[in-house]
């Protein structure tokens, strides 16, 4: 056995040592089950108000992520399935929900959309975001466009970064090492790392935040090959934000952000070893207000983004696009029962193909909340979509629920009828190959009833049954070589069912499980089962373990090698991972180790592509 497996396995006999200890200081937090939610209403409303089963991963479970990147983290949740988030780091990942398409989640960041104009599908790419900068996600699912526009129908996923310390100054920093390898070549040489930075204050009115991180991964090929030849990827982020109360009243920050990815592949049409390389830069700036007058405030956020991205392959391409985001909305709280929202959103995106190439949506928007004193909720609104090409498209949500409260708990019934709307991409409109500027909007309708049950924070479970159509979806014409509606209907259904359950001040268990059915097409890459476990225990007020369970379900998948092309099954796969950590000086200094696939288990994840065995991940965060 080499050095380096000398060296992983002393930091784990190190950290098992440390949890070992009984050291006093902050408790380990756990997740509270009557926790604030925001984004299925743009409110800050108590769990129990809430007619979604919201998803919400809080600053103190990111920290137990640590090690992990964006796409690992979100995949543990329940309706989602990230394809490529168990494969080299520079996979291209695919973020299906509730059984739909990439394009069909939007991910939002610090309230402004973002996605890549200049992309065949108009998707954000995660492998942008370093989960270093990322203080809290909340995830809807189903339909919700009413209040976030196109791309909104399987899911929202809302990422808000860390902000300004309440300190004059203070710095943070992480940093993690560890091994990429597969299940076949357990080498244990350290070939992955993970590093950021980030310092930040608030002085008087002044508030300032800077970060730098980097993440970078060699040692795996991008497809299975008999040498497993060296596909390399690294990310580069830098952020800054500044922020200035001019009065008790209003606040303005502004920022910017510059994000470089460089990952090699190889050639996927008959899947052989290949020096191709992909080049992304990604840069944005914005601006957020807050007028808060009590009962009301007023709210504007506006973004540019540029993305600028290069393929160096047998055919090379390059892709330059820009986006464009302002939603200024106003919100309202008449007496703690009635909230309004009326909002307008502006957007545009633009590319260049042969020429320039730009459309733009302004949507007014309105949305309602009612809160009884009797356990009935409301939530309802709708959006007029305003599109320059193809003009206008109205969608609404409609969303009761009633919560029966008991001593210390309470159980809530809900129910949601909810259209959304997906805008054709440029290069589905302008672009070079059968681009087609009549395409109309992508439909959605959403259908979704279930239970949840709380008590005191310490239980809760929830089941919800979820019927989506799809119409109107965007396809490719062999036959006419263009882009076209499709006549058809897509039906997607499901159960998803949630469980956290904090047994003791010590131990706490978190499980979901999902059933997922697609008709209509081929359906590749959805799994109709899949399970996520997680056991927690808290050694002492310092030291934190946990295991965690996941099993994803049988699947089709695509052989694109052959033409013409066969779908072909996947069998199901379980993978289990451990996490342990201990704080070593109280609030300044925690230490961690993160192993993955901890049984070294083979599986396929996307057909003829690499994915992780056994890996192991030691870092700390450093607060000073």
């Amino acid at each position: 056995m080499n050095k380096n497996f000398y060296g992983v396995c002393a930091a784990l006999l190190a950290s098992t040592s440390m949890i070992a200890q009984n050291v006093e200081g902050d408790s380990t937090k756990v997740r509270q089950l009557d926790e604030v939610v925001v984004s299925d209403s743009k409110f800050e409303l108590k769990r129990e108000n809430s007619g979604k089963t919201v998803i919400k991963i809080t600053a103190e479970e990111l920290e137990r992520y640590q090690g992990k990147n964006i796409t690992e983290i979100i995949n543990n949740q329940s309706g989602i399935e990230i394809s490529g988030s168990r494969s080299p780091e520079g996979s291209v990942f695919g973020v299906y929900a509730r059984g739909g398409r990439g394009r069909q989640v939007l991910i939002i960041i610090d309230g402004v959309r973002v996605l890549d104009p200049s992309s065949f599908s108009e998707v954000y790419d995660l492998r942008l975001l370093s989960a270093a900068s990322v203080e809290s996600i909340e995830i809807i699912k189903g339909a919700a466009s009413t209040l976030y526009g196109t791309n909104a129908a399987t899911a929202v996923i809302n990422i808000t970064t860390k902000k300004a310390s309440a300190k004059p100054i203070s710095l943070n920093v992480q940093s993690s090492v560890g091994t990429n390898q597969t299940q076949d070549d357990q080498n244990y040489n350290v070939s992955r790392s993970s590093n950021s930075a980030q310092i930040s204050g608030t002085l008087n009115k002044f508030n300032y935040s800077g970060s730098f991180s980097n993440r970078f991964a060699e040692g795996i090929s991008s497809i299975i090959t008999p040498n497993n030849e060296d596909d390399p990827f690294s990310n580069i982020s830098t952020d800054l934000r500044l922020g200035y109360a001019f009065t008790d009243k209003l606040n303005v920050s502004v920022y910017g952000n510059q994000t470089k990815v460089n990952t090699h592949f190889d050639e996927s049409f008959g899947l052989v070893d290949a020096p191709y390389q992909f080049l992304s830069k990604q840069e944005r700036v914005g601006l957020s207000a807050t007028y808060d007058y009590g009962k009301g405030s007023l709210q504007a956020n506006a973004a540019y983004s540029s993305y600028d991205s290069e393929n160096k392959t047998a055919f090379p391409t390059t892709f330059e696009g820009n986006n464009y985001v302002v939603d200024v909305y106003h919100k309202y709280n008449f007496n703690d029962k009635f909230y309004s929202i009326v909002g307008l959103n502006y957007l545009a995106d633009e590319t260049d193909f042969s020429a320039k190439q730009k459309f733009e949506i302004t949507d007014p928007y309105a949305n309602v909340v009612y809160v009884s004193d009797f356990g009935l909720n409301i939530n309802a609104g709708g959006r007029l979509n305003n599109h320059t090409e193809y003009g206008t498209n109205f969608v609404y949500n409609v969303n009761p629920s009633f919560t029966y409260k008991m001593d210390g708990s309470y159980v809530k019934f809900m129910t949601s009828y909810a259209t959304s709307y997906i805008t054709p991409s440029l290069t589905q409109l302008f672009g070079n190959f059968g681009a087609n500027p009549d395409l109309e909007p992508e439909d959605n309708r959403t259908i979704e009833g279930g239970l949840e049950f709380a008590n005191e924070g310490d239980f809760r479970v929830s089941g919800l049954y979820f019927n989506r159509k799809e119409e109107n979806f965007v396809f490719y014409d062999f036959v006419t070589s263009s882009y076209k509606n499709a006549l058809n209907t897509i039906e997607a259904q499901g159960v998803e069912v949630e469980l956290s359950w904090n047994a003791t001040d010590k131990l706490n268990f978190d499980a979901n499980y999902t059933f997922t059915e697609r008709k209509g097409d081929n359906a590749i890459r959805i799994p109709k089962h899949k399970v996520n476990a997680n056991l927690g225990y808290a050694f002492s007020d310092r030291a934190f373990a946990s295991l965690n369970y996941s099993l994803t379900g049988s699947r089709t998948d695509t052989d694109f090698g052959t033409f013409p092309s066969v779908d072909m099954p996947l069998d199901s796969f379980s993978l289990v991972d451990l996490y342990l950590s201990h704080e070593c000086i109280e609030n300044r200094l925690k230490v961690f180790l993160n192993v993955n696939n901890i049984f070294n288990e083979e599986y396929t994840e996307v057909l003829g592509f690499t994915t992780k065995g056994r890996n192991v991940m030691v870092g700390f965060n450093l607060n000073l």
